[in-house]
């Protein structure tokens, strides 16, 4: 495994992190038993995975609890990034006098007394102007040594240049990944105001692993898709596939493709069992052509653009 720096927090970071939204989560997946939970969460440690993305609304808190039962004993192995804004009831609310609150719930259910960071979770936009006084409660708290970072998880460009120009945030999540490329107008931004990017949604939930067509069905929370976006992505995944080098899956072209860009401090794709987890983890082990990516640029370009799916 390689590491990168997480911006400016002087915390390195696997390259390839985890996702840990599917841990105990029957509400949006399928279940996992806790043992099964358990052993992902200790087998990406072995791998040399540090990196550990979370959130009190994942499971209703289950994902949280999960994680601090396989990393007890191994908090020191460990960078933890959980959020704020989704609560464990599934309820909304962005209130900044709560942030106390659901960050204390997160260290109790996660088995430790700081977070590495914490993220407002796609929060209403106004809050990213820094205007709202949700970032003072965010430095107060890391100032008591609670949390180490802090920042919000968004979906554009325009949602990372409004929080990089007007609050002290060192870390941003962000969803980013070859039919979504918008964001990466912004990266430049980022890099040069050292804030660490943290790539969500890498496989655009579960698209781009290569095993579904315009006539999937789901049941869970990607019955979202409608028709028109399931015959998009089903016509660009033989493009895709083209691309392939000899052994190489879709999921590592996926994410050898995000972790080209020196950004890029982690991608964090999600994980139901041991094999997709040393699939994900494998894709640090070699790098993307240059050529490739400008061609996947040029994909997008062409085909997404003006034209964006909804993920």
């Amino acid at each position: 495994m390689n590491y990168r720096q997480l911006g400016s927090t002087g915390i390195k970071v696997s390259e390839v992190g985890f996702g840990a939204w599917q841990l105990g989560n029957t509400r949006d997946w399928e279940g996992m038993e806790e043992n099964q939970a358990i052993t992902l969460v200790h087998e990406a440690l072995e791998q040399g995975c540090n990196f550990f993305d979370t959130a009190p609304n994942y499971g209703g808190g289950n994902s949280e609890s999960l994680l601090g039962k396989a990393l007890t004993g191994r908090r020191g192995q460990a960078v933890i990034n959980s959020k704020f804004g989704h609560h464990p009831d599934n309820t909304l609310n962005f209130d900044s006098q709560k942030i106390r609150s659901s960050i204390e719930g997160s260290l109790r259910r996660l088995k430790t007394d700081y977070l590495d960071s914490i993220l407002l979770h796609n929060p209403p936009f106004e809050i990213l102007t820094g205007s709202t006084g949700h970032f003072e409660v965010l430095e107060s708290l890391k100032q008591e040594g609670k949390i180490r970072a802090y920042g919000a998880s968004i979906d554009s460009a325009r949602e990372m240049d409004e929080l990089i120009q007007n609050t002290g945030s060192q870390v941003i999540e962000v969803m980013f990944n070859i039919f979504h490329q918008e964001p990466r107008k912004a990266f430049k931004n980022a890099a040069e105001k050292n804030v660490g990017l943290i790539v969500k949604v890498p496989l655009d939930s579960g698209w781009l692993s290569g095993k579904y067509d315009e006539s999937s069905v789901f049941t869970d929370i990607r019955s979202r898709w409608d028709p028109n976006q399931l015959r998009k992505r089903s016509e660009l995944l033989p493009v895709l596939k083209e691309m392939l080098d000899p052994g190489e899956s879709l999921v590592q072209l996926a994410l050898r493709y995000i972790l080209h860009y020196p950004e890029v401090s982690t991608v964090i794709p999600g994980n139901k069992n041991l094999e997709q987890l040393i699939e994900n983890l494998s894709a640090a082990e070699k790098r993307i052509s240059a050529v490739k990516v400008k061609k996947l640029e040029e994909i997008w370009e062409e085909k997404l653009k003006a034209h964006p799916m909804g993920w």
